[in-house]
C-alpha cells in the first residue's frame, strides 16, 4: 500500500495519505514553541490538533524526557486508542487498544519504515495513524540507563 508523507517540520505541519488511506493531518499551533529534535516541532499536546478524514482526533504525546516510556505518544482515533512506544534505539512499537500492530521506525525525516507483524493485517485505519505518529516524533530512544550513564559522565571530569 502507498502511503504519503508530507511533513514540513518548520511549518508544524504533516499530512499522511495514500489511495484507500484516511487522510491524516497533525498541525502545531501558530507561535507554539518549538524543539528541533521533533519533527513536527512540539511535544505539547495543547498546541497540537490531529484530525482524521476532517474528523478531530484526541493526541498526547508525553514529555519525552530521560526514560524510555517518557516518548510515547497516544492518539484517540474514532474510538481506537492508538500507542507509539519506543522499544529500542531507533524503532517504537504501535499498539491499537492494548493489541501490538507493527514495529515502525523513522529517523525524523519525512520517511517511516514499518513491519506490520500482527497476525492479521492492519487495517488503512491502523497504517495512517502509525505513520502519522511515528513521522511527526520519530521512533525509538535510548535505554534510561544508558541516559544517566551519558549524564553521570558529562558531569564527570
Amino acid at each position: 500500500m502507498y502511503v504519503r508523507i508530507d511533513l514540513d517540520g518548520p511549518a508544524g505541519r504533516l499530512r499522511v495519505s495514500g489511495h484507500g488511506l484516511p487522510t491524516v493531518e497533525l498541525v502545531r499551533a501558530a507561535g507554539a514553541r518549538t524543539n528541533r529534535l521533533v519533527p513536527i516541532g512540539t511535544r505539547d499536546r495543547a498546541a497540537l490538533a490531529l484530525s482524521v478524514d476532517g474528523r478531530p482526533a484526541r493526541i498526547r504525546p508525553a514529555r519525552g524526557r530521560l526514560l524510555r516510556r517518557s516518548y510515547r505518544v497516544d492518539a484517540t482515533v474514532l474510538g481506537a486508542r492508538y500507542r507509539l512506544l519506543p522499544c529500542s534505539h531507533v524503532a517504537s512499537r504501535l499498539l491499537r487498544d492494548g493489541r501490538r500492530l507493527g514495529t515502525l521506525e523513522s529517523s525524523g525525516d519525512g520517511r517511516v519504515a514499518a513491519d506490520w507483524t500482527a497476525p492479521a493485517a492492519p487495517s488503512p485505519l491502523d497504517i495512517a495513524v502509525g505513520t502519522a505518529l511515528a513521522a511527526a516524533f520519530g521512533t525509538g530512544a535510548a535505554p534510561s540507563w544508558e541516559t544517566v550513564g551519558d549524564i553521570v559522565g558529562e558531569l564527570i571530569p
